[in-house]
């Protein structure tokens, strides 16, 4: 009764309390962290590489490093960016090593139950509209908007994953914005 009140406790506390103990060696709070974070990963990771195949190795991959770089998470309340940091990086470095490969159309979402047909058939050729679009922007403008809207960076934080200056990732996210905008304006 007390451990189930403890874990419930620990599920509800926020991100800094709850890293602080992982960061302390506390496994269950990891696991708190690893269940919090695990869905937005791999949605992110997906989208990065539309790849099934090595989506869920590389968000396991980034808990990993996660678990034994917690010494240098410096502010235990970020732990969400510096989670998504890693998985980043991790998923930048799978894209490098099998570019040009990378292709947004082999993510096959299943519809929701509810939804009617002629609502699922539009809904997945947004998608495959979106991974056509994606697919045509330069690999680093690509990297920018995908980083930006999918992973919800800051221009600090895609300026410090690409190794670019922020003045460099605001021009390439405002031609990829540009670019997307134009380019899917049938699917608004």
């Amino acid at each position: 009764m007390e451990k189930e009140r403890f874990r419930t406790a620990l599920e509800d506390a926020d991100d800094g309390i709850v890293a602080g103990r992982a960061m302390d060696g506390d496994v269950e709070a990891f696991a708190v962290l690893v269940r919090r974070y695990t869905p937005m990963m791999r949605a992110y990771t997906q989208r990065m590489l539309n790849a099934s195949a090595d989506v869920d190795d590389i968000v396991q991959e980034s808990f990993v490093v996660a678990w034994q770089r917690f010494g240098e998470l410096e502010d235990p309340a970020k732990v969400k960016s510096w989670l998504m940091r890693i998985v980043s990086r991790k998923a930048v470095d799978r894209i490098r090593a099998i570019r040009p490969a990378v292709d947004i159309d082999s993510i096959d979402r299943p519809a929701p139950l509810h939804a009617a047909p002629s609502a699922v058939v539009e809904a997945r050729a947004g998608v495959a509209a979106l991974g056509a679009a994606l697919r045509e922007l330069p690999d680093a403008q690509r990297e920018c908007w995908v980083l930006r809207e999918i992973g919800g960076y800051t221009y600090e934080e895609i300026s410090e994953q690409l190794d670019i200056p922020i003045s460099t990732a605001r021009g390439l996210l405002a031609r990829a914005r540009k670019y997307m905008i134009v380019r899917m304006e049938e699917w608004r």
